[in-house]
Order: structure tokens, then sequence, then C-alpha cells
């Protein structure tokens, strides 16, 4: 029997020609009671008009860009009891011990149903939420608790004992205790310099192991919290998709089964590995095992010479491992402006043994007395031994390794999933946040993106419209960035001009004897508003934000040098720059201004 329905728009609250932003279905779909068809925006909200019944679309009667009210027609929807009976088929299977895979099910419903393009499962698994959140990183448990505080019941799914991800359990947070640990290392032996003497540290590499370990504890115990505090059902276990409304958890106490009705995917990245390279030697770690802090290596080399592998070359240094990196990029840091970089290369040069530019290593051989590093490029050494070898050459999304094709989830060669402002992949219910859905691979971007996913869900008006994203490397010194870079500008051709102020005219900076930093503004020479910014020495990654603000509000050089910045601090160092660009600098004299 086949009925058609009309399916208009219905009692949506005092709102009239409203405006269609996007169609979710296409002629042929077969969707669920409540599933989504169209997205709407007023001035209050973007909101989601459900399917009233089960059925085949066969029609859309609006576009994009239509503006419809109540009433208005909107899909003819094909109600068939043959659908029906091809559920109770699929259940029916189920309950027989005999399990329907997405293809199985498909068959099902090609043979009951004519002419039909998609396929959607009607299982519920044994727990069902509003919204299931795979991952419990900074983006992760960020949209949870945001779709928690407005409203939705929702499960969370991390895989770690604790909630937090990988930035939390192996990541950003045990990596800037032990950061925290070589600054006073440091510290303490400069001031010798000014007249304080310490004797000679005494490590404690249990007792440090066991600090790290309590912050990592506190943050993840606060965590638990939180998610109980707002009735978070977590799951701690393995998850991967099924298909588009179903994931199976691998967890300690079996296997468990979540259906939804909308997703979020932030199941972040992991270390990339480099192939060639023995095979189960413990000697041959990644930044979690160098964060484990097993013991200090006597001669250590990082294989790679960005954020992560020069931040535990800071932690090791000071800890007595002599160091040596290589880089296969011309230099360090690579994303950054090279005169960002130039004072922290400096500091490194005179610390490691050597660092090698321009080259990568070729093959290691272990053996019981070591690790022998053969190198290739143009400043190659010839071969070295060392006692550890961190690799440390970035990270690789995870979107391959959750089988995000089984709920028709597009996925790109390097693992990344697509996403639009709103953060939906290209299945309507499904967002992706974090690593997982873009460069750059950074956790406060996470953060954003999953209260934008949350709020989506909620129907909120809500879209990623960040101008800028902030990078900091918490090496000694810092260095922090934002906006357009130097070498962006150059590569895109952007005109700008720049203002830097070097802090050995920083009264602060002195004080704290680190002048060797700088702060650097970009500005669009006919606006003067700030296109960027860099600067490198202490607490850069705290003063950065100012600029970001600055660019968010389309600040200019003036607005920068007219806000009162305290004295004598390092933030006087953004005011100072600005005041470089308008000529009204006092604390240098530039001839010509």
């Amino acid at each position: 029997m086949t009925q058609l329905m009309k399916v208009t728009l219905p009692d949506i609250g005092d709102f009239n020609d409203v405006p269609v932003v996007e169609i979710l279905v296409k002629p042929g779909d077969v969707v669920e009671q409540e599933s989504p068809l169209l997205v709407l925006e007023t001035d209050k909200a973007s909101m989601e008009v459900p399917a009233p019944r089960a059925g085949i679309v066969r029609e859309i009667h609006v576009k994009a860009g239509d503006r419809i009210s109540q009433d208005s027609l909107i899909i003819t929807l094909e109600i068939r009891e043959i659908a029906v009976q091809a559920t109770s088929s699929i259940d029916a299977g189920r309950a027989g011990n005999q399990p329907v895979t997405p293809a199985g099910m498909e068959e099902v419903l090609a043979k009951k149903i004519a002419s039909t393009s998609t396929t959607v499962s009607t299982e519920r698994g044994e727990i069902h939420a509003e919204v299931v959140v795979l991952g419990a990183g900074p983006g992760g448990y960020t949209a949870a608790f945001r779709a928690a505080d407005l409203g939705k019941q929702v499960v969370l799914i991390e895989r770690y004992p604790s909630l937090g991800g990988v930035c939390l359990n192996v990541g950003c947070i045990p990596s800037k205790a032990l950061l925290h640990a070589a600054k006073t290392l440091d510290e303490a032996k400069e001031a010798s310099l000014y007249g304080i003497h310490f004797g000679q540290p005494e490590i404690d590499l249990g007792k440090l192991r066991t600090w790290k370990e309590s912050v990592v504890g506190k943050l993840t115990k606060g965590l638990s919290m939180l998610a109980r505090q707002r009735k978070v059902t977590v799951i701690h276990g393995t998850g991967k998709f099924i298909d588009p409304h179903l994931i199976e958890v691998q967890t300690p106490d079996g296997i468990k089964t979540i259906s939804f009705d909308r997703c979020v995917i932030a199941a972040g990245s992991s270390v990339a590995r480099i192939p060639g390279l023995p095979a189960d030697d413990e000697r041959i770690i990644d930044s979690t095992g160098a964060l484990a802090l097993a013991d200090v290596p006597g001669r250590m080399l990082i294989l790679g010479g960005g954020i992560i592998g020069l931040e535990m070359a800071t932690v090791y240094h000071a800890l007595g491992a002599r160091i040596s990196i290589v880089e296969r990029m011309a230099q360090l840091i690579p994303g950054a402006d090279a005169d960002l970089v130039k004072p922290l290369y400096k500091k490194l040069k005179a610390e490691c043994e050597a660092i090698y530019l321009n080259t990568s290593v070729s093959r290691v051989e272990a053996d019981t007395s070591g690790l022998q590093v053969y190198f290739e490029g143009e400043q190659a050494p010839e071969p070295q031994r060392y006692d550890r070898v961190l690799v440390a050459v970035g990270r690789r999304p995870n979107g391959k390794l959750i089988d995000a094709g089984a709920a028709g989830v597009n996925v790109d060669e390097r693992g990344f999933i697509p996403v639009d402002k709103q953060m939906r992949t290209n299945i309507p219910h499904i967002f992706a946040i974090g690593d997982i859905a873009g460069e750059p691979m950074l956790a406060h971007k996470a953060s954003h993106e999953g209260k934008i996913a949350a709020e989506v869900i909620a129907g909120h008006k809500a879209a990623f419209d960040a101008r800028t994203i902030p990078s900091v490397a918490y090496t000694d010194p810092e260095i922090a960035w934002m906006g357009l870079t130097e070498t962006e500008a150059g590569k895109q051709g952007i005109a700008y001009e720049k203002a830097v102020f070097p802090w050995a005219a920083s009264g602060r900076a002195i004080t704290m004897m680190r002048d060797e930093g700088m702060t650097k503004l970009l500005f669009d020479k006919d606006t003067k508003k700030i296109l960027g910014a860099g600067m490198v020495g202490p607490h850069a990654g705290e003063l950065i934000a100012e600029t970001v603000l600055a660019l968010e509000m389309g600040a200019d050089m003036q607005d920068i040098g007219l806000t009162i910045h305290p004295h004598p601090t390092l933030s006087e160092t953004v005011l100072f720059s600005a005041e470089m660009a308008e000529g009204t600098i006092t604390d240098l004299y530039v001839p010509g201004k």
C-alpha cells in the first residue's frame, strides 16, 4: 500500500517568511520519523524541520534561499507499508542472532523498496542518546558539556581510562608540567649571574613523575565531576561506526552499541610514524614515551624540529641529557617566521650537541650498545650513536581508524573529515571537530569548534567565523604568532607593513635577564588595521591573546597605541610596537619618525 503525504511547515512560533538555509535530503532518500529535512534560520536561531513520518522523499518543493511560513509545502513523502515490513524483517534477523550489516540491511531494503538511493538504520543500541560525542579531548568534552547545558541527553565515548584525550593525558598538560620543572632548573642556574648561588640540583625522577601525574589527575578528576554534574553518560572504550546512527564501542567489559540522533566526531589524531625504524625497540619513543619520563638518557636524538620536538628538547636538556635535533626543513618550527625562531635557535645551538637542518634520518640500526643513526641531506653528519631517539615528526588525523565510511562520512586520503562552517560533515546529523576536522591541530581550536557543533545541534545560530587561531611553542624562549605571517604574506603576494619592538629596550625583560625577545605587528599600509602579530620571549603565549582580540575587533595601530598598558610589563611591548607603527614611540629613537 502506497500513500503520498504532503509535508508542510509546522507552527514554528511567531515567525513568517523564514529563509531556508540548507536542504538535508534529496529525492529517493529514505527518512525516519524525526529525521531532519531542511534547516531554517530565524533572527534568533537555526532550526531543523523534522519528517513527520518515515518514508521516501519523492519531491522537494523548496530550495535554499526560499522564504517559507507556516503551512508552506516543503516535501512530498511516499509512505509505504512495505517500508515498515522491511524494518520488521531487519529486527527479526537480529532477534534470530543473525547480525545484519549495513550492506545486508541495504539488500533487505532494496528488495522491499524500489528506486531508493539511501538507506537508514532503524536499529537502536543498548544505549540511545540524543547526542553522542566520540572522543573526550578538549573539543569532545566541550561539545558534550555544552550540548548537555543546552538540554540534550549526551553520551561521551573516550578511549582513555580518564577524560581529556591526548591533550590532558599524554600531551599538552603533562608536557607543560615538565616544562615548568625545566624552567625552574634553568632559572636556578641563571641566578648565579646576579649573585644568588644554589647547589647542584638533585633530580628525583620518581617524584617528578608522581607530581606530573598528580597535575593530570587533578584535571581529569575535575572533568569527571563536570560530566556527572551535567548528567553526561561516559563510556570508556574504542568506538567505531556501524551505520549512520550506530556506534560500536569495545569496552573493558565487552562490546556496547550506542545509537544516536546526532553525533559529534572528536576522535583526534595519532603520532605520525616513520617507516623503516626498528620495530618494538623501547629506546625509540614518541611524545607519549617521552612524557612517561622513564629515565634521562645520556645522548638523545630528536627527529623533528617542530613544537613537540623542541619542547621535549627543552625538558630533557634541563634534566641533563645531551640533545641533538634533526629537521628536514631549512629552519626549526617551519610554520613560524624566521625572525621569531632566531632567538630560540641561538639558545638551542648553544645548549645542544648539534642541530641538523635540511637533513633527515635514512635508517636506524639497533644493537645492545645503542642506536646507530644514519643521516642524509645538506648537513648530514657521519653516523652517530644515541641512547634514545624521540620521533616527533607530527600527527595524523584518526578519520580512517573509526570506520567513518560505514556511516557514509567522507574521509580524505590523509584521514581528515571535511566539514562546513557549522562543523557538519556530508551526513547532516554527523559533525566533526578538532584535529580530525582539519588543521591547525590545536586544542583551543577544537574547544571552539566543539561549542559551535553543540549549539548548532541545539538549534542555535552558530558558525565558525574566527579570523585567526593563535599558535604557541612553549619552548624557552616561547614563540607565539597569530593572523598573517610574513612567510604567508610573501607566498600570497599580500602587501603589509611591520613594526618591531626589541625586548632589549623593555625594562621588564631586562629585569628578568631575558632581553633577547621581540614583538612584531603586521598591519595594512593604508588602514593601519592589524593583520598579524608574532613574539618571542618569556610568556609570549600569554601576550599573544591581546593581539588576537585586536584582530577580531578590527583594531588599528592607533587603537592599540592609545590603550594604556601597565608598566613595567612585557605586555607593553605590544603597545610599543603599535607606537613604532604610528611614529609616536618615545622608548626608542627612530630617525625619520
